[in-house]
């Protein structure tokens, strides 16, 4: 496997489908803004895009990977059995869960959203919008496990090319944005359930070179079945735990006004690196490090793991100063446009700001969790993102009434930080891994590489400080010049420090 190769992929279509993404935000900024509407639509995404994240990024991977390469062991027939009667179980409870939940559907808006109990005209919007968005759980739990056995066989390309459909559908419904007017947020929620659907069928098509999923009702439930769902929940859990940490701070923001569109743009920007610097590293590295472990080649293992992490830092480092350094610039750039006005910039990019701080931190979760979950553990990252999110939900709950909204992030990044700390101090304990001496000294050389990038990108800024303010029309055009700019520097700047090796980009691992 060469790590930044298949990085590389993996990334690619992830960036194509969050620039994308962004369009469409960009559009739901203009059509929506951060008004009521916007709040009701939100919400109800939120469910079905917080399930994406938590089974499409890695968390499904997590406890499928290490058992279906087991499986694979011992031949085509039990690796298919396998993951034949995961598939029929996993359809199963998915749709029991979402008929019940589309039953109870103003019980559970409440509860994910209790704030809006107090404005009856937003709860009956969002669980209309919610009842319609909630079916896409069921096609996008279902598409990850498809990208799991791709990911099995070291195939990365389709499952990362997925979403891009959810955004393609989504802009399509955007562009009828002044026809469709108040009932748009409805076609957005259809376009949501739509494009799930979708997905799985897409990926039903390259996974069947692999695997031929087969809808049973005699299927068995075997040692190795029960000790895969027994995984499953707390891999879900401990890799979705920025999610989940998302989600809470949803629910707590849902008694400010505006709050949870303030998080939700925030939150679009700073996952497009975590979906690189984390997601992706964590996805690629695990198919392979859970087969050196099996194998017990104790250097391949040292070398995958070495390697992840200081490609981890070495994107996410640059992001986090940029973020802080430009945080409001970018807000506005990206949706300062139609309904989206100076105090929803403000809001949203002091709430990047925060977020941004613990950027790092969310990637390191993925790569350390990767690094136990590859060695079939599941519980130790649960327990752990358990008192991440209690950290997160005490701090939130406890200081929301004097700071409002912006505690949120604030928290989320604080809580991250500790989940980070705690999983290394797992991993040294047990000697899975340890910062040596060539590590501490990347660290150094990627911390000098971005404090001249974050130097020269002020510079940049204060140079095209009018380009870039809000009445500019073509803002946009500015920030993506100043972001390849930027990267062409720090790209430069790490050759040289030797951050970054030419040579790495032919490693095998």
């Amino acid at each position: 496997m060469n790590l930044i190769k298949s990085t590389g992929t993996f990334s690619f279509y992830t960036l194509i489908s969050r620039i994308l993404g962004y369009l469409r935000d960009i559009l739901i900024a203009i059509f929506l803004g951060s008004g009521p509407l916007a709040d009701a639509f939100f919400v109800a995404f939120r469910i079905p895009n917080t399930f994406r994240r938590l089974f499409g990024e890695g968390s499904f991977n997590a406890a499928f990977v290490p058992s279906y390469s087991k499986e694979l062991v011992k031949g085509k027939k039990k690796s298919d059995d396998f993951a034949n009667n995961i598939f029929n179980l996993l359809t199963i409870f998915l749709f029991a869960l979402v008929l019940l939940i589309e039953l109870f559907m103003p019980f559970f808006v409440s509860l994910i959203a209790p704030g809006f109990k107090f404005e009856p005209d937003k709860f009956v919007l969002a669980v209309q919008l919610t009842k319609i968005t909630f079916p896409f759980i069921l096609f996008i739990s279902l598409a990850s496990f498809f990208s799991a056995i791709l990911n099995s066989h070291n195939r990365f390309a389709a499952a990362s090319a997925a979403p891009i459909i959810l955004n393609i559908i989504m802009i399509g419904i955007l562009a009828f944005g002044k026809i469709l007017d108040q009932k748009l947020v409805l076609y957005l929620s259809y376009g949501v359930s739509i494009a799930g659907f979708i997905q799985a069928i897409f990926l039903v098509i390259f996974v069947k070179k692999f695997f031929k999923p087969k809808l049973l009702f005699n299927f068995k439930v075997s040692k190795e079945v029960k000790l895969f769902f027994k995984k499953l929940l707390p891999s879900v859990f401990s890799s979705g735990v920025t999610q989940i940490n998302i989600l809470v701070g949803t629910i707590i923001a849902s008694f400010q006004a505006s709050a949870v569109s303030y998080l939700y743009y925030a939150d679009r920007i700073y996952q497009i690196n975590l979906a690189i610097s984390g997601i992706a590293i964590g996805t690629i590295i695990l198919p392979k490090l859970s087969s050196y472990i099996q194998q017990n080649k104790k250097s391949y293992i040292d070398k995958i793991q070495n390697k992840s992490l200081e490609l981890s830092l070495l994107l996410s480092f640059p992001a986090m100063l940029a973020l802080i350094i430009a945080n409001e610039e970018i807000v506005s750039s990206l949706f300062g446009y139609g309904s989206f006005d100076k105090i929803s910039i403000r809001n949203s990019a002091e709430a990047l700001l925060y977020f941004s701080l613990g950027l790092p931190a969310f990637s390191l979760i993925k790569i350390f969790s990767s690094f136990i979950f590859a060695r079939d553990n599941t519980k130790i990252p649960f327990y752990f993102s358990t008192v991440a999110v209690l950290l997160n939900v005490l701090i939130s709950i406890y200081f929301f009434k004097d700071l409002g909204f912006i505690i949120i992030p604030i928290a989320t990044s604080i809580s991250s930080w500790v989940n980070s700390i705690l999983l290394y101090s797992f991993l040294h304990k047990e000697n899975y891994f340890k910062i040596n001496k060539k590590i501490i000294l990347q660290i150094i050389r990627i911390t000098a590489s971005t404090i001249i990038m974050g130097i020269c990108l002020q510079i940049l800024l204060s140079h095209f400080d009018s380009q870039l303010s809000f009445e500019n029309n073509y803002k946009f055009i500015y920030l993506v010049f100043l972001v390849i700019f930027s990267i062409l520097i720090y790209f430069v700047v790490s050759l040289m420090t030797k951050a970054f090796k030419l040579s790495d980009i032919k490693l095998k691992y």
